[in-house]
C-alpha cells in the first residue's frame, strides 16, 4: 500500500466517522499546503451524500469555507513571514520548493485572476495563498476570489461523488485522473480568456 493510498483510506474513514467535521478539517489543512487529497475529500461525501448520510449544499459550502479558512492561514503565513520562512519551515508540511515555485510563476505571471482560476487546478490551488500573500494582495479581494473560485471545485467534485457512488470501489483510485482532466478544461478557459482579452 503506498502512501497515497494510506492517506486516502485515513480520509475517508475520518469522513465516515465524524462527517462535516472532518470534511472542514481535512480540506482546511489541503488548502494550508498539507498534501491531504481533496480529490478523495469532497467525493467521498457526495458518496456519503448519495447514501443519505449528509446534505449535497451543505458539503459544498463546508468545503468551500474550509478552503477559504486554510488559504487564510496560508496567505497569513506568506503575508508576515515572506518566502523565506515558507521555504524555510514547509519541507514540514511536505511542501515542495518546486510546488511552490509553480504557484509563484502562475501568480506572477496571471496576477489576482490567478487566485480564483487556480481553484481548480492541481497543485497550484493547494499553494497559490503563499504568493498572494508575499505579494500582499488585498485581503478582501483575496478572499472573494478565493471562495469564489472553491465553489465550482467543491461542488464538481462532490457532484463526482453523488453519480459514481455505486462504482465508489472501482473509481476512488483514479480521482487524480478525473483532476487532470478538469484542470486542463480550465487550462483552457483560461488561454481562451487570455486571447481574447489581448
Amino acid at each position: 500500500m503506498n502512501i497515497i493510498e494510506t492517506i486516502s483510506n485515513l480520509v475517508i474513514e475520518l469522513i465516515s466517522k465524524f462527517g462535516y467535521i472532518a470534511e472542514f478539517i481535512l480540506m482546511l489543512l489541503e488548502s494550508m499546503g498539507i498534501p491531504i487529497p481533496s480529490e478523495v475529500v469532497m467525493p467521498f461525501s457526495g458518496f456519503l451524500v448519495n447514501r443519505g448520510e449528509l446534505a449535497f449544499w451543505s458539503v459544498v459550502f463546508v468545503g468551500a469555507l474550509a478552503n477559504l479558512t486554510g488559504s487564510l492561514i496560508a496567505y497569513g503565513i506568506g503575508y508576515w513571514g515572506g518566502r523565506p520562512l515558507v521555504e524555510n519551515y514547509g519541507k514540514y508540511i511536505f511542501l515542495k520548493k518546486h510546488d511552490l515555485d509553480l504557484a509563484h510563476n502562475w501568480f506572477e505571471k496571471y496576477g489576482k485572476a490567478m487566485v480564483f482560476f487556480s481553484r481548480m487546478l492541481p497543485i497550484v490551488r493547494t499553494y497559490i495563498s503563499f504568493p498572494a500573500g508575499f505579494a500582499k494582495m488585498p485581503l478582501g479581494e483575496f478572499s472573494v476570489y478565493t471562495f469564489l473560485g472553491g465553489l465550482p471545485w467543491c461542488y464538481l467534485t462532490t457532484i463526482i461523488g453523488v453519480k459514481m457512488s455505486d462504482k465508489w470501489e472501482r473509481i476512488k483510485d483514479y480521482f487524480h485522473i478525473i483532476d487532470i482532466f478538469i484542470a486542463l478544461a480550465i487550462i483552457y478557459i483560461i488561454v481562451r480568456w487570455l486571447y481574447k482579452k489581448k
